[in-house]
């Protein structure tokens, strides 16, 4: 096949197979395939407008099992560092949250050896008692499995009880590559693939609003990518008619610079002609997911910005708070001011969205 069938087919919006995938990525001039990939931005979210968010990440606790040797930012249970951000913490968090115009908690703890379903459940309703209108956007299907074996539950129970208990969403932390090849060498004891899939099938069937998210550019091959793709494109084909599935895909390229692995350390970095090119390719594969997300914390301003012309349509959030990626070596940052306007000097118009890409109120300045 050449690669004028293949952006035909694209544009048709046919379900690429793996193998015509790699070779789009691999041979298509970027030019090429950044217009591809804009043209079926067009056809998923139609006009000039590029959505953001304002959100807080945090951390519940630092320890985690999942020894996974790209993180700088876990310890291990008794480890002098270790910490649980206590409910004092969360009430100072939350506050600068609503002062900034953000109501959305971004919650994620890792694989805590002794917390279990009872500790999440106490733990979201004591925030949606504290502030019934605070969204949590919390864990991830690898937390949620390490939770469902710890209580002997299945997903689905542990879905239900988190969802009562108070979680809005589910982001689609730690896919890192969906290959058991690449999981066992990076992240030794974190759930497999098979149950990241597993679980965020489970929350597709509850109706829970879920993203999709790719870590690239460590010890993954091109044809591992397309597979990600491929199978989180898969799954969203699943998913009950009306059910929200995944949102939005966000990649990012792995950070590097802090990591104490040998196996990690020295590896070249994602150039900015690849970032923008896995970024086209995401669009073109995941041709069933409506937002594509440029990830500004990590590759930069510009490079972020002609993600916009190569399938993004979402700039992501201003990261009140963000702690895991800073430590691995990101250093970007934005407020409200500088992220609309790094989306007008890339030819578009920002637009304040919550996490399920509903509009929101611009805040008022504080």
């Amino acid at each position: 096949m050449i690669l004028s069938d293949l952006y035909k087919k694209s544009l048709d919006l046919a379900p690429l197979s793996d193998e015509e995938a790699l070779m789009l990525y691999e041979q298509a001039p970027l030019p090429a395939l950044m217009h591809v990939a804009n043209e079926l931005r067009q056809r998923h979210v139609p006009g000039g407008g590029v959505s953001w968010q304002v959100d807080r990440n945090v951390n519940i606790t630092n320890v985690c099992i999942s020894g996974c040797k790209f993180c700088t930012f876990h310890c291990g249970l008794h480890s002098p560092q270790a910490y649980t951000t206590t409910p004092e913490e969360y009430a100072q968090k939350v506050e600068e949250l609503f002062a900034k115009g953000g109501r959305q908690l971004l919650l994620q703890g890792g694989l805590h050896p002794k917390y279990g379903i009872d500790f999440y459940e106490a733990l979201f309703r004591m925030l949606k008692r504290k502030h019934p209108s605070l969204l949590l956007h919390a864990l991830g299907p690898p937390e949620v499995a390490h939770i469902a074996r710890l209580g002997n539950l299945s997903y689905r129970q542990t879905l239900e009880r988190l969802v009562a208990a108070g979680l809005d969403s589910l982001p689609g932390a730690g896919a890192e590559i969906l290959d058991d090849r690449v999981r066992r060498r990076i992240s030794p004891a974190k759930p497999g693939a098979q149950a990241w899939l597993d679980v965020m099938r489970e929350a597709h069937r509850m109706g829970l609003a879920t993203s999709a998210t790719m870590m690239f550019g460590h010890i993954e091959t091109r044809a591992e990518r397309i597979k990600h793709l491929r199978l989180i494109r898969d799954l969203q084909r699943e998913k009950p008619q009306g059910a929200p599935g995944f949102l939005a895909f966000i990649c990012w390229p792995a950070q590097l610079d802090n990591v104490a692995s040998t196996m990690l350390r020295g590896l070249e970095k994602v150039s900015a002609e690849e970032y923008i090119r896995t970024v086209a390719i995401s669009r073109i594969v995941l041709n069933n997911v409506a937002n594509i997300q440029a990830s500004w914390l990590t590759v930069g301003k510009a490079v972020a910005q002609l993600c916009l012309w190569a399938g993004a349509n979402d700039f992501g959030s201003i990261m009140i708070e963000e702690n895991v990626v800073s430590s691995a070596g990101a250093s970007h940052a934005f407020d409200r001011h500088s992220i609309t306007a790094a989306i007008r000097e890339a030819g578009y118009e920002p637009w304040l969205r919550n996490q399920k890409y509903e509009k929101e109120e611009t805040p008022p300045e504080n």
